[in-house]
């Protein structure tokens, strides 16, 4: 079955922060005269970013502030795993719409150089669409960096109402291209959520692993068609 369909995720594949996390972290928290040490934030967030789970949506429609309590939950976690004790409510509440509307910013983030060459390749005989467990914020963001222009369609996490690898994420991905699971490939980080996700659902996968496979190495997989007939190819 030809491919017809790429679906990219976002964070860790297309865009990353600007600037450190724990930087950003640090920076926001001194505003409130809260000291910390930036790569000991990294370190925690690190920590807590790997044990969280990600959202879980309430049946039915999701509403617009599902993703940001799961976001506060996760900055809370990382302030209280480094001070020992979590913020009190209002110093966090404070501290996290900053940081909220921070990351809300294109320029809070950078685009990998290898992303442009490669969509503008892909993009001239295959569908597009984003699949990210990001929120709403994204649409300005990948806007911000004039991205959408590549892109059929964004599918993220806080308007389906599920995370990757949730099958509803990638079968929400499908259906807005309307394609069949052999005919798309997804290429994202994440070895859970991103190729686990999608071979499960069928559906080809790709790991970005920069250096050694950014998206150059996936154009070159994708035109060769080196990952004709796998389901869990060796790109």
């Amino acid at each position: 079955m030809a491919l017809s369909t790429l679906f990219f995720d976002a964070a860790g594949t297309l865009i990353r922060p600007a600037e450190s996390v724990g930087q950003t972290y640090a920076q926001h928290a001194q505003k409130l005269g809260i000291e910390a040490d930036p790569e000991t934030l990294m370190q925690a967030f690190r920590a807590v970013w790997k044990q969280t789970p990600p959202p879980l949506y309430p049946v039915g429609q999701p509403s617009a502030d599902d993703d940001r309590g799961w976001w506060r939950t996760l900055v809370g976690d990382v302030f209280g795993r480094v001070h020992g004790a979590p913020l009190q409510e209002s110093v966090l509440d404070e501290l996290f719409d900053g940081l909220y509307r921070h990351f809300a910013k294109a320029e809070a983030w950078h685009v990998f150089d290898d992303v442009l060459p490669a969509l503008e390749d892909l993009a001239r005989d295959h569908r597009l669409l984003v699949l990210s467990n990001f929120d709403r914020r994204l649409h300005s963001i990948l806007g911000g960096h004039d991205l959408l222009r590549f892109f059929d369609g964004v599918v993220i996490s806080s308007e389906v109402g599920a995370a990757k690898p949730h099958a509803r994420m990638f079968e929400t991905a499908l259906e807005a291209a309307g394609c069949q699971p052999g005919q798309a490939l997804h290429i994202g980080d994440d070895v859970r959520c991103d190729l686990g996700g999608a071979q499960s659902c069928g559906i080809h996968a790709f790991q970005v692993k920069r250096p050694e496979s950014d998206l150059g190495v996936l154009v070159q997989k994708v035109r060769s068609g080196a990952y004709s007939g796998l389901r869990n190819p060796d790109l």
